[in-house]
């Protein structure tokens, strides 16, 4: 029997588009936007804290998406969303200085904590659990993409083509609100359930487990410019990054349906830290990168970003119910965030002190900290016995 492919499910293709959008404008600033207040005389702090910004204000709005959801709906709070991400964008071009740059920073994020929180319910949504590993593949792949594109390049085009050109392709978002709209149509079921009956505790080790991968991406995500040697060594080790993180969260959802995600954890935590470790000694003279380590590290950190990404948020979804996909998804979107924006904080703090070297080898000790996590959960499943839940 033919099976209709993931993303040719109803409402597949409007959420898959949605999140193009949307990513792109997310992805063209979030390694420019930091340039962007270098350029208008802030440290490595200040350029820290234009992605911190705009993840605290993002993981500040998820906490309040499902709410709003079951408030107001679905299509008021998705276009609502896409505007407050994409429309600022435009006005960086005004100023350079930190202040109105953390500003904006601040109102993208509220838009962003739409995006993710809506993005990733609606992938459990739309499709079956026994698909749900692909489904969030493609939807991962969708957010990929745009990474690949856009964030590798964007610190090249910016500074080769002019930085409008950047805050143009970041306002993208604004049209994904026509996407948006047709997916509220197409859904018959507004998020419900008492919040106090989430089962929390679940959700919390697959969160920490996020917070150690994305930490990592963040951090590199910011500071790849500052600490490589050459602007086309930056874009090639993001580039490198963002198609080894596409592809790790492409591919790991057909294994976790096929043998859970469980098994992959562990082996992911510890390519996280091995990732930064070779990068930390890539960039120990700021003034000759070893651009062979530099590639690599990038590589086998864009595996465990990626590969992370999907396999938490399977987990995340296997311990609730349909009733509280909103609630999950806005624990995962907030670990995923949290852990971007920590990464920018902590790196650039320690940096400023010391080296972008040391900065890079705390992350990875961070990391590293979540792997008893890992192999808590694979130790359960054993215990238990039987397949993981989701093997198909």
């Amino acid at each position: 029997m033919l099976t209709t492919p993931v993303w040719r499910v109803p409402g597949m293709p409007l959420l898959l588009t949605m999140t193009v959008l949307g990513f792109s404008g997310y992805a063209a600033l979030l390694a420019v936007a930091p340039l962007w207040a270098v350029r208008g005389g802030a440290d490595s702090v200040g350029a820290g804290l234009v992605n911190g910004v705009l993840m605290l204000f993002t993981v500040l709005t998820q906490l309040f998406v499902p709410r709003a959801l079951r408030r107001f709906g679905w299509a008021p709070v998705l276009v609502t969303g896409m505007l407050l991400l994409g429309l600022p964008a435009l006005a960086h071009g005004l100023s350079d200085a930190l202040a109105p740059t953390l500003a904006l920073s601040a109102v993208r994020g509220l838009g962003f904590g739409v995006l993710t929180v809506t993005g990733s319910a609606l992938v459990a949504e739309l499709v079956e659990p026994r698909r749900r590993g692909q489904a969030i593949g493609a939807y991962g792949l969708a957010i990929a993409v745009p990474q690949v594109l856009f964030l590798s390049a964007g610190p090249w085009v910016a500074e080769r083509l002019g930085f409008w050109v950047v805050f143009a392709v970041a306002a993208l978002p604004a049209l994904a609100a026509v996407p948006a709209v047709g997916l509220a149509r197409r859904l018959d079921h507004v998020p419900e359930g008492d919040d106090e009956r989430v089962p929390w505790a679940s959700l919390l080790p697959p969160m920490a487990l996020l917070i150690g991968a994305t930490l990592a991406g963040g951090a590199l995500i910011t500071f790849m410019a500052p600490m490589s040697s050459s602007a086309a060594l930056t874009a090639l080790a993001l580039l490198v990054m963002s198609v080894a993180a596409a592809f790790a969260r492409w591919r790991v959802g057909a294994w976790s349906d096929r043998h859970g995600p469980q098994r992959f954890l562990a082996p992911l935590v510890l390519l996280t830290t091995a990732g930064l470790a070779v990068i930390a000694w890539a960039v120990r003279d700021p003034q000759a990168t070893v651009a062979p380590a530099l590639l690599a590290g990038a590589a086998v950190v864009g595996i465990s970003y990626g590969g992370l990404q999907n396999l938490t948020l399977v987990v995340t979804f296997q311990a609730v119910s349909r009733q509280h996909y909103g609630p999950a998804s806005a624990v995962w979107n907030i670990g995923f965030d949290a852990g971007t924006g920590a990464g920018a904080v902590v790196v650039g703090m320690v940096a400023a002190g010391t080296s972008f070297s040391t900065a890079l080898l705390v992350a990875g000790g961070i990391s590293l900290l979540t792997l008893p996590l890992a192999l808590g959960r694979a130790a359960r499943r054993t215990r238990a016995g039987g397949p993981p839940r989701g093997a198909g």
